[in-house]
């Protein structure tokens, strides 16, 4: 119990807001010690209750939301951490000496399926603990998050058979460590960036009970107005709003809608604006690209929805659990189109093309993909961590963007209601961000800050 006690809390500091991402490189160790010589049924429970009280640390913020929810899904969640002990203790064992390898391939595997089994849920991956470590993560751009948690877990065998005075494991994992840091370097020095676009975010930091009162519409529009204008004293070539930034119905809300569109073309500013959209019976979670004319020329619907949030699974089947479930705000729709903007600076009439990533599709590392090869050169992700109070969570989320970024090798942006509003470069730093007095959360602000795209 002990044994198991403490590499969950090693794993839990490993994630933000701890941020000792050094630990996550032994936090497997004291399991490792736990379940050694059990039988696999015990070393499944043992490996089951460690990885409960680990995604329990992590995902505490869910309280937030639903207790019950939380729950469930560290319940879940863990069974990965079972397989992953019954696993090693039957075929690897620590014992073998294919575990080096083994170990780090059933892991990655479970992660993987992780991301993708029942819509996935990618969140807490090992990799992530690692987003601040520059040089380790630039991998990512070959091997994604999955190969930084690789060689986590190759370096927690190793050092679990250290303990067994097995030397060669260490050797090995210090020359993969020692490759990936290099690789790192040589490919943070030798990167070349292009043209740079000037971006404006825009933190409205409305409280989630106001958001949806039509008794504050007119005030959450006059701070989104207020705080647009004064972005527009930068010059940007964009500006924009974060997630459902937008109190109503974008264009169902004429007068609303119009303010907006005058805002636009008073400032002569592009505006990108999350918005809920609305067709026939149809509801959208959309990003809207107003144009420096007071025109909307384009419209994102979000692609990957949050089960139970914005849609209930088999509702088609028991349409009784949609109202049961989401209450009045009703189903949201996906959306089918990997929607590609277009963008002409003001300076030098550089036109550039982005993406928008709504919520957490930036966890999502294939849909980023996709948007990239449909001609994407820097990614937008427009959210609301508001929902989680001041917890370790937008930090975890941030963590996923910065990945996005590597993978891809183009800049990120992300503006939130309140969270992590930051610029993120191509190799993955966090260079700039709204902040107020040492803080990200819970303030309202602006930044105005330049990007640079990939070279052709």
């Amino acid at each position: 119990m002990l044994l198991l006690l403490f590499s969950s809390l090693l794993l839990v500091i490993s994630f933000p807001n701890f941020n000792l991402s050094y630990i996550a490189f032994i936090g497997f160790v004291p399991l490792f010690f736990a379940i050694k010589n059990q039988p696999p049924k015990r070393a499944f429970l043992i490996s089951y209750l460690c990885g409960f009280l680990f995604y329990l640390g992590t995902l505490y913020w869910l309280y937030h939301v639903t207790i019950f929810g939380l729950i469930v899904l560290c319940l879940y969640l863990a069974l990965y951490f079972g397989v992953f002990g019954f696993v090693f203790s039957r075929a690897a064992g620590g014992r073998r000496q294919t575990a080096i390898l083994f170990t780090p391939f059933i892991w990655i595997l479970l992660e993987y399926v992780q991301a993708h089994l029942f819509t996935g849920f990618g969140w807490a991956l090992l990799g992530y603990s690692q987003y601040k470590n520059l040089p380790l993560i630039q991998i990512a751009d070959f091997a994604g998050v999955y190969g930084v948690s690789f060689m986590i877990m190759l370096v927690n065998v190793a050092i679990y058979r250290l303990f067994k005075r097995s030397f060669r494991e260490i050797i090995i994992a210090a020359m993969v460590l020692v490759a990936a840091v290099a690789y790192g370097i040589i490919n943070e020095v030798k990167y070349e960036e292009g043209s740079a676009v000037k971006i404006s975010v825009v933190q409205g930091n409305i409280p989630q009970e106001m958001k949806w009162d039509p008794d504050f519409t007119e005030y959450i529009l006059d701070r989104y107005t207020d705080l647009t204008r004064l972005s527009a004293f930068d010059a940007s070539d964009l500006i924009i709003w974060p997630e459902t930034s937008f109190p109503g119905f974008f264009e169902e809300d004429r007068g609303h809608t119009q303010l907006v569109l005058d805002l636009a073309k008073d400032i002569n500013m592009p505006i990108l604006l999350g918005a809920n959209t609305y067709e026939g019976v149809r509801n959208f979670n959309s990003a809207v690209l107003v144009s420096g004319k007071g025109e909307t020329t384009g419209r994102y619907d979000k692609i990957h929805l949050v089960p139970f949030g914005e849609y209930v699974p088999f509702s088609e089947k028991f349409p009784v659990l949609r109202n049961l479930v989401l209450g009045e705000l009703g189903e949201f729709t996906a959306g089918k189109e990997f929607r590609i903007f277009r963008l002409r600076t003001q300076g030098s009439g550089l036109q550039a093309k982005f993406a928008v990533l709504i919520c957490y599709e930036d966890i999502f590392p294939e849909i980023s993909r996709e948007f990239v090869k449909s001609g994407a050169q820097f990614l937008v992700v427009i959210t609301n961590d508001a929902w989680y109070g001041r917890t370790g969570a937008p930090y975890q989320h941030a963590a996923c963007s910065v990945f996005r970024a590597i993978e891809n090798r183009v800049p990120v942006v992300r503006c939130a209601n309140t969270g992590l509003s930051c610029f993120i470069d191509a190799r993955g730093r966090i260079y700039d961000s709204v902040e107020d007095s040492g803080t990200h959360l819970f303030i309202t602000g602006h930044k105005t800050s330049k990007i640079k795209l990939p070279l052709p």
